[in-house]
């Protein structure tokens, strides 16, 4: 499945699939595998799809995110470089994240939503570089610990 190419982070939480997005440098990267980390360490299903470049395609009236084939399972360590790590090659996106700069996200996320190849996805605009707001923001929609 090919589809819209963009610059992205994609990850599977429980049974929700995250698209990050923003600018470069905003910690798309970052806030991907530190989620993989923090909900794996909590006994949560959670998996890179994805990192810096997605495929994105409408399916049934759902968005799919597949991974490249030349970057799949990998992720790009700033320093680093490319490096292995498990994957899932493709997900249904439930959730976009927007990295923003920290002034112009909004103190209280509202229901939202963007439309994203024809689909309308819900959607979140969360301050860059900030992982730890990201995580409770995440966290919080979620139903996940410490909001349970």
């Amino acid at each position: 499945m090919a589809g819209r190419n963009l610059h992205a982070s994609a990850l599977i939480v429980g049974d929700r699939g995250v698209l990050i997005t923003g600018a470069s440098g905003t910690g798309k990267t970052t806030l991907a595998l530190s989620l993989v980390a923090r909900f794996g360490a909590q006994g949560r299903f959670a998996r890179l799809v994805a990192d810096d470049q997605v495929f994105l395609a409408a399916s049934h009236g759902r968005l799919l995110c597949t991974a490249p084939a030349s970057i799949a399972g990998l992720a790009e360590v700033r320093g680093a470089g490319p490096r292995p790590l498990p994957s899932e090659w493709r997900m249904v996106v439930d959730l976009v994240v927007r990295l923003v700069p920290e002034g112009s996200a909004p103190r209280f996320q509202e229901d939202r939503t963007e439309r994203l190849e024809g689909i309308l996805v819900a959607s979140a605009e969360l301050p860059a570089r900030n992982v730890e707001a990201a995580h409770l923001a995440l966290a919080s929609r979620f139903g996940l610990a410490p909001f349970r």
